[in-house]
């Protein structure tokens, strides 16, 4: 299976988990997920009242530098390791 594909599989996998992951586990997937699809951040950080874009946009921003490549495995390891410890539904 590629990467692509094993990406996606993590992509569909991880909102078929049986509870809610924690919110620091929703920005890093969220982080990893916007680097390996779209690259460094590309857009404004949002505004002082919207705080859950800013703490959106500031978990992609700290992963500038990482590669597609790198951050989809890295996405791919972190939804195993959710998997592992709460199951799929």
């Amino acid at each position: 299976m590629s990467l692509d594909e094993r990406f996606n599989k993590a992509a569909e996998d991880v909102k078929a988990l049986k509870s809610k992951p924690t919110d620091n586990d929703l920005l890093e997937l969220y982080a990893l997920f916007k680097q390996g699809t779209v690259g460094d951040v590309n857009t404004s950080r949002p505004g002082m009242l919207d705080l859950k874009g800013k703490a959106k946009w500031d978990a992609w921003n700290g992963k500038k530098g990482v590669s597609q490549t790198e951050a989809k495995e890295q996405y791919i390891v972190k939804v195993q390791s959710l998997i592992d410890s709460l199951g799929l539904a």
